[in-house]
């Protein structure tokens, strides 16, 4: 019995190779976007199949190949954010033969003269925007493979509208866009302008969008002074900022030691969901958000002086993975999805009324951390997480920070932190 084959063939621009033409034109049928068909003879006697829906397509193809051969028509390299992946998962790699063409990623970087060997890529073609302003703002240059719903004015726009919610006008002001539209066809263009003139214009369905961040600016504001602060540190390390290092105000944030602690015992994963709940200044999700920059981080605080040191920080980092919850618990954790990790530092006496709806929420195999530093916390928080179906466990730690210099009995100075109970609740993973 024959067994009939796809070809899937990447189209550059405007052209078929007579070669690549032929092998197409002998097969029962063609799978390809409309400018694609037009690429084949008007009066050829092929059965013609549109690429999109996808599932649609691949039943048709499927029919299809029980009589001949198929061939699959893609922009550029079809294995790259193409169908190529979705063509080998359903009708397995000894059933598709591939002929890849130059990539429009290639073709884009060439025309932007652009090296693109450290470019970040990201495809919103039928996938979830996800973090999409903290994926890009936390890089240099990232070129995004957009599409009508998210065009390169919306994204701009939204752009625009997060770093000016935070005061982030240097970073503001370091962006620049370029788009490739069309590329490789006659109507191909290129364009370039600031977040705000890209917000303003209008671009061609088929399109490719470049943002780049410039260094920072000069050193002669204080914003730019923070940002190469910044700069310094993050090139340095990815964990273990200090609290001098930390927007906070009155001596309140969450101590560096116990703050190593918290993030130990949460054991982030490098995507999901975490809420930071009564987040304070914001230093727990501002080490988890430089840890895991796929992490989205939602901090929910109810003061205002809160709300502006998180602000600077998430500046100042350039963490725009997380989001700003202004409420209290646990009315302001019903809009938010549902978490893989939950971190409360502050619970305004309502400790019960918070583990009850976080413990139901949170996903099988994830963790709830308590930090207590009144007694009364530490010996209700592991009662209530046992009570809502998850397995309990505290650690309290006791922190002395030894100085250089000496007391008056010639003995070293030294501060002690008061004890923190971290109390850690695990969601076990049963069927």
């Amino acid at each position: 019995m024959t067994t009939f084959k796809i070809l899937l063939c990447g189209i550059s621009g405007g052209r078929l190779e007579p070669e690549l033409r032929q092998r197409i034109e002998s097969c029962g049928a063609v799978a390809a976007a409309q400018r694609h068909h037009e690429l084949l003879a008007a009066g050829l006697d092929l059965r013609r199949i549109a690429i999109t829906p996808v599932e649609e397509m691949i039943f048709e193809v499927a029919v299809a190949l029980q009589n001949s051969d198929v061939a699959v028509l893609a922009s550029g390299d079809p294995l790259f954010f193409g169908i190529g992946r979705t063509l080998l998962e359903r009708f397995g790699p000894e059933r598709v033969e591939i002929f890849p063409a130059v990539s429009a990623v290639q073709l884009a970087c060439a025309r932007f003269k652009l090296p693109w060997d450290d470019l970040t890529l990201i495809s919103l073609h039928g996938r979830p925007p996800g973090l999409l302003a903290g994926k890009i703002l936390a890089r240099p240059k990232t070129l995004l493979f957009t599409d009508p719903r998210r065009s390169p004015d919306r994204i701009a726009a939204e752009l625009l509208a997060l770093l000016k919610e935070h005061g982030d006008t240097d970073r503001l002001q370091r962006l620049h866009v370029r788009v490739a539209e069309n590329l490789g066809l006659p109507e191909e263009r290129l364009w370039q302008g600031s977040l705000e003139e890209t917000a303003q214009a209008k671009f061609a369905d088929l399109n490719l969008m470049l943002i780049e961040q410039a260094s920072t600016g000069s050193a002669d504001s204080a914003s730019s002074a923070d940002e190469n602060e910044a700069d310094a540190i993050g090139s340095a390390c990815v964990f273990g900022l200090q609290e001098d290092e930390i927007s906070h105000s009155r001596g309140l944030i969450t101590k560096d030691e116990v703050r190593a602690v918290i993030l130990h015992r949460l054991r982030l994963p490098a995507s999901g969901v975490f809420w930071d709940v009564g987040g304070g200044s914001g230093s727990v999700s501002v080490e988890a958000a430089r840890l895991c920059p796929e992490l989205a981080v939602y901090v929910i605080e109810q003061k205002e002086e809160g709300w502006r040191n998180i602000r600077a920080n998430i500046a100042r980092y350039g963490l725009y993975n997380i989001t700003l919850v202004r409420g209290q618990a646990p009315e302001a954790l019903r809009s938010l999805p549902d978490p893989d990790r939950i971190f409360i530092g502050g619970s305004r006496g309502l400790l019960a009324e918070i583990i009850a709806p976080c413990a139901q929420r949170l996903a099988k195999g994830g963790r709830l951390v308590v930090s207590a530093v009144l007694q009364n916390t530490a010996e209700q928080a592991p009662l209530l997480m046992t009570a809502n179906g998850l397995e309990a466990d505290s650690r309290t730690i006791s922190v002395t920070r030894e100085q250089k210099d000496f007391d008056e009995d010639g003995q070293p100075s030294g501060l002690c932190l008061n004890p923190i109970t971290i109390i850690t609740g695990k969601k076990l993973d049963r069927k």
